[in-house]
């Protein structure tokens, strides 16, 4: 099969579907935000309603990647102006985070460019290489217990304020974006008082914690592609360098789809809403993998790229 002719069969992007899941989207978010503030300290509504809105802003930063790259809605113009209002939402500002995006596109699976990937990963060279301090705090980073909380805290609460390549791609669009957050606190507070920042906060937090988790996984696990150059394949490391996560249905609904990732790297002019469509029409004979929710997890006991046996490995015993 010709796989960039069939992935361009998707690429047709519908203004329909693309406000369905955008406006959809807020409105899951803000009823969810309501509904926990409202009930906030009854454990039996809060949570679930909090689950809801920590889901529904991971998934508002997955439509926030899809304009970035101007697949979801039918113009370049809808899908900028739809990117910077999602981006106080999403703590991520629009023009910074979509050009530092494009370079990991651009590098993805090359070992002399994970400086462009969301998290560092050292070859097993590398790792023996290194001193004690540098081991020490490469066992921490990538430790799940500080990976994905602290990873979740730091980036999105407080790294997104200044992210890489901001005095080359936009000093002044990062400052209004974070004005503009500033200002949409305040009228939480003024809407809700304490009460609200704190619910908004903590489930904030939880999404935050569900998007470093997705975004480990994308390119994080056993057989994954690493190479240098000339003998990286760039098609090879979009497809086996990178995840498709079979967590069922309503997970690849919850996160509009960003589990095929595979597909995405392929091809990302494919809207989120069909990538679904795109990945499950392949013959079983392309061979593509899917990882179920059980190796999802021992993934994250993976630490290290092998460069001899091309493999993520765990750190040596």
């Amino acid at each position: 099969m010709d796989l960039r002719a069939h992935t361009r069969k998707y690429c047709a992007k519908d203004n329909r579907l693309a406000s369905l899941s955008y406006f959809g989207t807020f409105a899951v978010y803000f009823s969810a935000l309501g509904l926990a503030v409202a009930y906030a300290g009854q454990w039996a509504v809060m949570l679930p309603a909090g689950l809801v809105f920590a889901f529904a802003a991971v998934r508002l930063y997955v439509l926030q990647h899809d304009t970035g790259h101007h697949s979801l809605f039918e113009t370049r113009t809808q899908n900028e102006i739809a990117g910077h209002v999602l981006s106080p939402f999403t703590f991520a500002p629009f023009e910074v985070m979509k050009q530092n995006h494009n370079l990991h596109h651009s590098n993805i699976g090359n070992l002399e460019h994970r400086e462009t990937g969301e998290i560092h990963t050292m070859t097993l060279r590398e790792w023996n290489a290194a001193g004690f301090w540098e081991r020490l705090a490469y066992r921490l980073y990538r430790n799940p217990l500080v990976l994905v909380p602290v990873g979740a805290a730091f980036t999105y609460f407080i790294r997104y304020r200044w992210p890489k390549n901001t005095v080359r791609f936009g000093v002044l669009g990062v400052i209004l974006h974070n004005l503009v957050i500033v200002a949409m606190l305040a009228l939480l507070y003024w809407a809700a008082g304490m009460t609200g920042i704190w619910v908004w906060l903590a489930f904030s937090f939880l999404g935050g914690m569900i998007g470093v988790f997705l975004v480990y996984l994308q390119h994080n696990f056993e057989d994954t592609y690493w190479d240098r150059r000339p003998d990286l394949n760039p098609q090879v490391a979009a497809l086996q360098g990178s995840s498709c996560l079979d967590f069922g249905w309503f997970f690849d609904l919850a996160v509009a789809n960003i589990t095929l990732h595979d597909i995405h790297h392929y091809n990302a002019r494919i809207p989120s809403y069909r990538l679904r469509e795109c990945h499950y029409s392949l013959p079983e004979e392309m061979g593509l993998r899917r990882i179920k929710f059980p190796e999802a997890v021992r993934a994250l006991t993976l630490k290290l790229w092998d460069e001899e046996k091309k493999c993520l490995v765990p750190f040596p015993g």
